[in-house]
């Protein structure tokens, strides 16, 4: 009898705790999971004659994730940072980082509080995921948890997943950001795998 008073426990105990995505959230687009998609949208606070996104990579045509429309005469041929935000590894192709071009001078943007700087006023929702992912928070499109969002007149509210660790398990929260400030909040919602 206690056996299955502790299985009927246990199994009422994980329904009861799951929570479900409100429904007004929506379900983000599975492309907007790849952190290199979302540098199209940007809609930089400041007039920029050129800017670019580009990864430290030796070869120029591939070091190129995106570039603005850049005026004919202009060309920047400035060399790559040594850090940069969304860092993954050392060496080749294991960062990102920006430039812009502001009064015919270039200037360098690389490291996450910069590229949150740069973006400045939130004005879509690929901004909101991307400031989230300066964070360490990302879009996980296997799971409604990891992978909602309802925007409000002064929020974007998103549903976003973190791993723990080296593992499958994933941390669900709840992520606040101010459209006007681009100030981010966050509460943990649940744990699930993936």
């Amino acid at each position: 009898m206690k056996f299955i008073l502790i299985i009927l426990t246990l199994f009422f105990g994980k329904v009861l705790s799951q929570r479900t995505i409100p429904e007004a959230y929506k379900r983000i687009p599975e492309v907007l999971d790849n952190t290199e998609l979302l540098y199209p949208f940007i809609i930089p606070d400041k007039k920029y004659e050129y800017w670019s996104v580009f990864r430290n990579n030796p070869d120029p045509d591939k070091a190129i994730i995106y570039e603005s429309q850049a005026p004919e005469y202009m060309t920047i041929n400035d060399p790559a940072p040594e850090k940069g935000f969304f860092q993954q590894c050392l060496g080749e192709d294991c960062f990102a980082y920006l430039i812009a071009c502001e009064n015919s001078r270039s200037k360098y943007f690389s490291n996450e509080k910069q590229l949150r700087d740069f973006i400045g006023t939130v004005d879509n929702l690929p901004e909101a995921i991307l400031i989230a992912n300066t964070y360490g928070y990302t879009v996980d499109v296997t799971n409604q948890l990891g992978s909602s969002y309802k925007i409000e007149n002064h929020y974007i509210l998103m549903y976003l997943s973190k791993v723990k660790g080296n593992t499958d398990i994933k941390e669900s929260f709840l992520v606040k950001i101010n459209k006007k400030t681009g100030k981010l909040e966050s509460k943990s919602s649940r744990i699930y795998q993936q």
